[in-house]
């Protein structure tokens, strides 16, 4: 299967910013309108989801 390369390189790009900018902002406002339980969830899954993201795009040799 032959992957766009140009959408292979904007998603390389964004997945380091899409971690960085979700998670501070997303968390303390999840903390701050449904509780800290949920919070703490999101930031799991959050961190969880990134990690594999990162893991999938990066570009280390085969």
């Amino acid at each position: 299967m032959r992957v766009n390369r140009k959408a292979l390189r904007w998603t390389v790009a964004i997945t380091p910013v899409a971690g960085a900018v979700a998670f501070p902002v997303l968390v303390p406002l999840t903390m701050a309108k449904v509780g800290i339980g949920a919070g703490v969830g999101l930031a799991l899954v959050l961190s969880s989801l990134w990690f594999v993201g990162m893991l999938k795009t990066s570009e280390m040799p085969h």
